[in-house]
């Protein structure tokens, strides 16, 4: 539930097709995104689910399985 929600956010930030999101897609390379991109998606996340993600731990995050995981981390409170 978490990936299909968080591609509505990338895809709407980056405006690209859900259905071209996958778990190994890269922000950058596949999706053409900057930092800026990257902040508005976290922000986006971070409404839709009602959390907070540190900005250190999505310093290095560059797939949106690894997005994926930080969320789930984030929802779990870990």
């Amino acid at each position: 539930m978490e990936f299909e929600k968080m591609k509505e956010v990338i895809a709407n930030v980056l405006n690209v097709d859900p259905e071209e999101i996958t778990m190994d897609t890269t922000f950058t390379e596949d999706l053409g995104a900057d930092s800026l991109d990257l902040f508005q998606i976290i922000m986006g996340l971070e409404d839709e689910f009602d959390v907070q993600i540190e900005p250190e731990k999505t310093e290095n995050i560059s797939t949106v399985g690894e997005a994926v995981e930080l969320l789930k981390a984030a929802i779990s409170g870990k």
